[in-house]
């Protein structure tokens, strides 16, 4: 049986991006009136009146720095929602945000994309099938209609 983590963003990599994004823009914090925006920090989504921001994100390029991983033309930045005042952290070790469609993108220890696919239903047998390739050393978990990252899950 394949062992896997989900990873939310780190709260080191939280306070960085909200000094400066991968863009290099500092976070513009807001009140969020309805709730219902997907934090990458703690992996559900925001409660009406949370403040939140939404900073430029480069998923690889952070793994990169720590793995020594060459993603090269695969380092790509886009949008996610953060806390801005201090995150409690993940709510329980379920996989989140698997209520719709998402893709499962599989990448290589360089960082390379190996392929995708897309899931409706069954995450954990879609991730255990992704994780019986061994040249698969994490996916990423991203949204259908904007294609966001969501979430990376890694090996063990």
């Amino acid at each position: 049986m394949t062992t896997y983590t989900v990873c939310p963003i780190p709260a080191g990599t939280l306070a960085a991006l909200l000094t400066e994004d991968d863009a290099g823009v500092p976070a513009a914090g807001y009140l969020d009136p309805e709730g219902g925006a997907p934090l990458r920090c703690c992996l559900r989504r925001s409660a009406p009146g949370e403040r939140i921001a939404l900073v430029s994100y480069a998923p690889l390029r952070r793994w990169a720095a720590e793995t020594g991983a060459r993603p090269g033309a695969y380092d790509e930045r886009g949008p996610v929602f953060v806390h801005t005042d201090g995150c409690p952290g993940r709510p329980g070790p379920e996989l989140p945000f698997t209520n719709t469609h998402r893709v499962l993108r599989r990448y290589s220890a360089q960082g390379h994309i190996l392929g995708g696919e897309l899931v409706s239903e069954a995450f954990p047998a879609a991730l255990a099938w992704a994780f019986s390739d061994p040249e698969v050393a994490s996916v990423h978990v991203r949204a259908v209609e904007y294609g966001c990252f969501l979430y990376e899950v890694r090996r063990g």
